[in-house]
């Protein structure tokens, strides 16, 4: 699968801009504040309906405008398909795939498999459960529909279940039966998602281990724990020992919810323990096991984007990056960097063809 070109029209920073790309490794360079994060982040958009860094879908039209197109033309399986992500204001975000409109979001997502290291992704590290919640979700629905729509399910009976305690709490008043279906269809969805989640880390972690193996040369030992109220007991009873706790903090406190990874550096805590160094490897590790889990659940290769890969990076690190890029394993690359000598000087050492952007 290949991005062979992309239109904005009043993206973010761009009024008009078009580009016709490579098909194997493609460079964005120019100074910070320019919209090189932009062009990568255009192509994220096009993949999952909305953008990876502002999650204000109107924050990313342009400023003074009342509409944003974005237009990415592919090539799949030796087949074209135009997609298309438009939002006007005060309207629904729309996605076309050749010139038809999705009704459900849902469906788009996995299409067009992508994954994304950026600065970013140190949110993972340093934010809370949620974020990295987020990232085991993206990785699995990408290739698993029914994964997300147990969890669009549970979200959603979830949210209903927060609002009949607030409801309890705010009219003193209390109804058993109501809770328990509730409880029963959360019991039943997070039990989908659980095991999902459960399976799916026990592929990713050995993934992600060889991955960091070969970014640090071995030097350091890294670990992924997945911690999960399930792993006690099932949903409906973890769900009905906690009522008291739940009435009185007016939120449900257990459930899957509330699952988390832990990210470890040589047995400690890499948001402390780790350099900033060992920490982006951390990242970039995690995010090339996803590419490979992704591939090898799609059969497709996905598209794969560094945003200021090499910052913060040794030349080592750099160097083992570039190495593991340079196979036929990986399919089209997208680069944005601020330095372009530093990128040329990289991507000249990958046997692959190249092009690079000046913005």
């Amino acid at each position: 699968m290949i991005l062979k070109s992309l239109s904005l029209l009043n993206y973010k920073n761009f009024d008009s801009k078009d580009f016709r790309f490579n098909a194997k490794i493609n460079c964005v360079v120019g100074n910070n504040g320019i919209g090189k994060t932009n062009v990568l982040d255009a192509i994220y958009h096009l993949s999952f309906g909305k953008s990876y860094f502002n999650p204000i879908a109107t924050q990313n039209i342009r400023h003074g405008e009342d509409f944003f197109v974005v237009q990415g033309d592919y090539e799949k399986e030796a087949t074209e398909e135009k997609i298309i992500v438009s939002l006007k204001k005060g309207q629904k975000k729309v996605i076309k795939r050749n010139g038809k409109p999705y009704e459900k979001f849902s469906e788009h997502i996995g299409f067009l498999p992508l994954v994304i290291i950026s600065p970013a992704d140190r949110d993972l590290i340093i934010e809370g459960s949620d974020t990295r919640r987020k990232f085991i979700d993206s990785v699995i629905s990408q290739g698993d529909k029914n994964y997300l729509n147990s969890l669009i399910k549970y979200n959603k009976v979830l949210a209903q279940r927060n609002a009949l305690l607030k409801y309890f709490a705010l009219n003193h008043t209390y109804n058993v039966d109501t809770l328990e279906v509730y409880n029963a269809q959360l019991n039943d969805y997070g039990q989908v998602i659980f095991d999902k989640r459960d399976a799916f880390l026990k592929t990713f972690i050995p993934i992600f281990k060889s991955r960091y193996e070969a970014i640090s040369n071995g030097n350091e030992s890294v670990s992924l724990t997945y911690k999960s109220d399930l792993f006690d007991d099932d949903l409906k009873t973890l769900l009905e020992n906690n009522i008291s706790k739940d009435r009185s903090l007016q939120y449900t406190s257990v459930g899957i919810h509330k699952d988390d990874l832990m990210f470890d550096i040589a047995d400690h805590p890499i948001k402390k323990f780790g350099s900033q160094g060992q920490q982006k490897s951390f990242l970039i590790a995690l995010k090339l096991a996803q590419f490979d889990f992704i591939k090898t659940q799609s059969g497709v290769n996905p598209i794969l984007l560094l945003d200021d890969i090499f910052d913060k990076l040794d030349e080592n690190r750099v160097a083992q990056i570039i190495k593991l890029v340079d196979d036929e394993n990986f399919g089209q690359l997208f680069i944005s960097d601020t330095h372009p000598d530093r990128t040329e000087n990289a991507v000249k050492q990958v046997h692959q063809s190249y092009e690079i952007f000046n913005l």
